[in-house]
């Protein structure tokens, strides 16, 4: 490495990869850990907060000792590259860390992971994935200790069977135990988490869904509680929700006519799939679907998992983790999907051909919230959205204004219209700030909505609301 490169490194400033000390301590092996258990990095040493280099005193020792320290106060030890550079004639140190194939790493029993330019104390849940993720296993794969065989179905078991050799046209001569034996799915005879959630006999007191029909945010005129296998809930759930939407005939000129309901079927499916396959099982609350007059509510425990964000998410830049291996596989076997890390593509597809507001996307409460709505929108609108760009606008600055790109133009448009579908009072402040831009941005942006003839202003500034012309 060239004293240019890291001239260049350290004008950067700090962030995910990149951390600055003025010495030598506690401080640095914490990040050493932090970069060993996230994507690797380099700590600077001799370089303070605000980018000057103040440089370290060094002697003979110096550089052993600084191995000695990190290696004896990490678990699994780590060894880094360690080197040196005269800068001004002073001299500053880069620890190159690389990420460590083992994780997680600890420091004193404690365990940091990188997350922009800070680190990060790890959670028991975030430790325990980590671990997972090392042994390429996920905890489904885990043998159930308080459950036992008796306590599936063998019926259901054959069922999926069944539905393999349907989908592959080809015959199991296994039975059941051996077949799940085969895929893996028992360990050592042993059931695993996995294989319960699947195929459990009666009552499953991890799998609770709770499922309402709400008339307003507090009443609730139908309701169903499931605590059975993962199979029987997706079609339960399905049923349930499809029981309590509008449908219309369609007159097409076919000996039947075709039913068309008020949400599309395969976005809520592929909905009701991702929730079922990529819950965390691990956490004590249930999955709860509510369904209003304008809009279905999905909530699931477990925040995305594998560090992929919102923007990730929506933006299809990402490559799939699954949380809960052998039940994806189970579902992929069983032709339930197709394949692992695309339903959210397929939902946001649907909901685009459907000419429908693009379902909205949260974090919160420690798990994933979906809205899908029921509204729609025509013409000029439906053109004007980027389905896939929906709250991945956080890149927009204030000053990128005069630069603005014909493709930022149009992420930025979809994300006001579905704010204005979900708030017609909202103001152009509140929505400066949400997509990250000047308010003479916004402004702009509104104004060629107005001219177009796809937006209108009812009433002042303050006390108004925005109204969509259809």
């Amino acid at each position: 490495m060239k004293e240019s490169n890291i001239l260049n490194i350290i004008s950067e400033g700090e962030n995910q990869k990149t951390e600055f000390k003025t010495s030598f301590g506690k401080a640095v092996i914490e990040s050493v850990v932090a970069f060993s258990n996230t994507n690797g990095g380099k700590v600077i040493v001799g370089v303070n907060d605000s980018k000057e280099i103040v440089g370290i005193d060094l002697s003979s020792e110096t550089i052993k000792n600084f191995i000695n320290e990190i290696k004896q106060n990490t678990n699994p030890q780590v060894i880094p590259d360690i080197l040196t550079f005269k800068v001004d004639h002073k001299n500053i140190v880069v620890i190159e860390v690389p990420e460590y194939p083992i994780k997680p790493v600890s420091f004193k029993n404690k365990y940091f992971k990188r997350f922009a330019n800070s680190n990060h104390l790890m959670s028991l849940d975030e430790i325990a994935n980590e671990y997972i993720k090392t042994i390429n296993s996920s905890w489904d794969f885990y043998p159930d200790g308080i459950h036992t065989l008796e306590n599936i179905s063998t019926e259901k078991v054959e069922r999926f069977i069944n539905k393999i050799e349907k989908r592959t046209d080809t015959q199991i001569k296994l039975s059941p135990l051996e077949f799940l034996n085969k895929l893996e799915f028992l360990r050592n005879n042993q059931l695993t988490y996995g294989v319960y959630l699947l195929f459990v006999k009666d009552f499953c007191s991890i799998s609770d869904v709770q499922v309402g029909r709400f008339k307003s945010d507090i009443t609730i005129i139908d309701s169903i509680s499931l605590n059975s296998d993962l199979f029987t809930e997706v079609d339960e759930i399905i049923a349930f929700i499809k029981k309590h939407l509008m449908v219309e005939f369609i007159i097409t000129g076919k000996p039947q006519r075709d039913e068309r309901f008020d949400y599309p079927l395969d976005a809520i499916r592929e909905i009701v799939v991702n929730m079922v396959v990529h819950r965390d099982y691990r956490d004590s609350s249930g999955s709860i679907i509510k369904i209003f007059d304008n809009r279905i509510e999905f909530y699931n425990p477990g925040k995305l998992y594998g560090d992929i964000t919102l923007t990730d998410l929506l933006s299809g830049n990402y490559s799939s983790k699954v949380r809960n291996k052998l039940i994806a596989r189970a579902f992929k076997e069983a032709g339930i999907i197709e394949k692992y890390g695309s339903g959210i593509k397929r939902v946001l597809d649907i909901c685009k051909d459907q000419g429908i507001i693009p379902p909205k996307f949260e974090e919160v409460f420690n798990g994933l919230k979906v809205t899908l709505f029921k509204e729609k929108l025509t013409g000029n609108v439906i053109d004007s959205i980027n389905y896939e760009a929906i709250d991945s606008t956080e890149n927009d600055t204030e000053n990128d204004t005069e630069n603005d790109t014909e493709n930022d133009t149009e992420k930025r448009i979809g994300k006001i219209m579905q704010m204005i579908k979900i708030n017609k009072k909202i103001s152009v402040a509140k929505l400066a700030k949400e997509c990250g831009v000047s308010r003479i941005t916004i402004s702009r942006d509104v104004d060629k909505l107005k001219s177009s003839g796809i937006l209108k202003r009812i009433g002042p500034d303050k006390g108004g609301y925005w109204e969509t012309v259809k």
